[in-house]
């Protein structure tokens, strides 16, 4: 069902240390509107899509969000590579050091581990769907507020990408809401 491939849809290339951008963009791998919650929200509600058109669009783009998962989570290792304790200390990192060493671990930018509370499955195809639109354009929120913390081009570039991917999910969930309540769903 799935397939992996070794290179990430956008490439990763970070080379100045930024443990500040490294602890604000660790949202996007596990806070509430991040990649992550995406992933497992579009993954759990394909399954009461009422049919195959409905069921492959979450799946595929709940794959893509794993994806982008491994994206932030590459961006978050590279900025953190060769960071030194006391400089993770400084940003307010030490704790996350404690229990996770330099590991990327899904949480918020303030440290609140991952929770599937941050997303919802109502059986309801209309309703999850609409909750998949706000759940991108959260999302493609984020990544804008992101996106103004920095001016390095190495983040900014791959920031820009997963903005945009977000605004294509938000059109193609649109179009499938839109089908679904002509089909009287």
């Amino acid at each position: 069902m799935f397939k992996y491939v070794k290179h990430t849809n956008f490439p990763i290339n970070i080379k100045k240390k930024d443990l500040r951008m490294a602890k604000y963009l660790i949202s996007q791998f596990g806070g509430a509107n991040g990649e992550l919650a995406a992933s497992l929200r579009y993954f759990s509600q394909k399954f009461s899509m009422p049919d195959d058109y409905g069921k492959a669009l979450l799946n595929d783009i709940a794959t893509e969000e794993l994806g982008h998962c491994e994206m932030i989570a590459g961006m978050v290792a590279q900025l953190t590579k060769d960071a030194s304790i006391s400089e993770l200390e400084a940003v307010g990192l030490g704790g996350r050091f404690t229990e996770h060493g330099k590991g990327v671990y899904p949480t918020n930018a303030d440290g609140a581990p991952f929770t599937a509370t941050y997303f919802a499955v109502t059986g309801d195809p209309l309703a999850d769907i609409m909750e998949d639109m706000a759940a991108e354009e959260k999302a493609r929120a984020v990544y804008e507020n992101l996106i103004d913390l920095t001016n390095d081009e190495d983040v900014l570039r791959p920031l820009l990408f997963l903005r945009q991917r977000e605004i294509v999910h938000f059109n193609r969930f649109k179009e499938l809401y839109e089908y679904y309540k002509k089909k009287g769903y």
